[in-house]
């Protein structure tokens, strides 16, 4: 990264920024309270830093070590001027703040009157943001795809549903992107873009999110490293797009762990993953167990980690759930959770 002195002009800084592209690298222009931090990203051993540092304007040229440079704590710290972590602020909730944030809803979205009953309850049990699948990822091409897969008319009425719902009952609404081919679709009615755990490699539709002016919801792959993890959001990143959550949602279980749980939940990831970048971390409970009767243990334990929020799945009848019945809990249940990491949270707090 390159640090601009604090009275650096803008002549300066775009001299700074058209000498950098010459090579070829992308830079990432972060102005913060104290200094203007313009962050290269490419291949930077093609870039002369020795040249770049004696340019006008310039303080300090700074090598970040780690591959996932411009979500670092490093690079944030340098131009805020203060270590600090980022709140994603949606229609009056706050992710990444100082309360758990809880993002609960149907995996899939079946009917209206199946939105706008679990949408009704699952606010009324505290839940701040509504989730709801409308572009299913499947195993098996035989199981239900979610309505979008039906058509563009049936997947533009079910995200009308699922903005109705958020506006009906004051939340922010979040659903998952499959492909490029839906993601300005989904931006029009979405508050929040999810990109679901197998497409965390997908490095095209990571770009093309980053660029859709949303916020994400970035699962991890449950087969990734938490390195890679992060090196891959930097790709949203890198658009210019730092409204980045990232999501814990289990990685692969070792021998007979499958029979028992469907992912087992890697918790260290939280604070991990809170000392090394500045984004919000929320973590995926139901996805990783799979089990409705462990979503209440390991959302409590999530919250004692550090998470700053949870995304559960919610159904008010979970036997009659089209897609993932097993894990799906009733809205009173997601009461009693929210009501446990409260408590939780208090105590870890202080």
């Amino acid at each position: 990264m390159i640090i601009m002195k604090k009275d650096a002009t803008q002549a300066e800084i775009e001299g700074v920024v058209a000498e950098a592209s010459k090579y070829g690298v992308h830079c990432d222009v972060s102005r913060g309270e104290v200094l203007t931090i313009i962050g290269l990203v490419g291949d930077e051993h093609k870039v002369p830093f020795s040249h770049l540092e004696v340019m006008p304007g310039v303080k300090e040229v700074r090598m970040i070590e780690t591959p996932y440079k411009l979500i670092s704590r490093e690079y944030n710290e340098a131009f805020q001027g203060k270590d600090e972590s980022r709140i994603i602020k949606l229609k009056g909730v706050e992710i990444g703040g100082a309360e758990p944030v809880y993002i609960a809803g149907p995996c899939a979205i079946e009917s209206r009157t199946q939105l706008m009953r679990i949408a009704e309850e699952v606010k009324r049990a505290g839940a701040h943001v509504l989730r709801g699948g409308i572009f299913k990822p499947r195993s098996s091409v035989h199981s239900f795809q979610g309505l979008g897969a039906k058509g563009a008319d049936e997947a533009r009425e079910a995200l009308s549903w699922l903005r109705e719902a958020g506006e009906r009952f004051e939340m922010p609404v979040v659903t998952e992107a499959r492909g490029e081919s839906q993601v300005n679709l989904i931006a029009e009615y979405v508050d929040i873009i999810q990109i679901g755990a197998r497409n965390m490699y997908d490095q095209d539709l990571l770009g093309y999110v980053g660029r859709a002016g949303k916020p994400v919801l970035f699962k991890r792959n449950f087969g990734a490293s938490i390195e890679e993890f992060l090196s891959f959001s930097e790709y949203i990143a890198a658009e210019g797009n730092r409204d980045i959550i990232l999501c814990e949602r289990g990685v692969l279980p070792i021998g007979k762990g499958k029979n028992l749980t469907r992912y087992t939940l890697d918790l260290a990831a939280v604070p991990v993953i809170k000392r090394e970048t500045y984004l919000p971390v929320i973590v995926d409970p139901s996805h990783a167990t799979g089990r409705r009767d462990l979503i209440r243990t390991m959302s409590a334990a999530a919250v004692a980690a550090g998470a700053g929020g949870l995304a559960i799945e919610v159904h008010y009848n979970p036997a009659e759930s089209w897609v993932d019945a097993q894990q799906a809990i009733t809205p009173a249940e997601l009461k009693d959770i929210i009501d446990d990491c409260r408590q939780i949270h208090k105590i870890v707090k202080g």
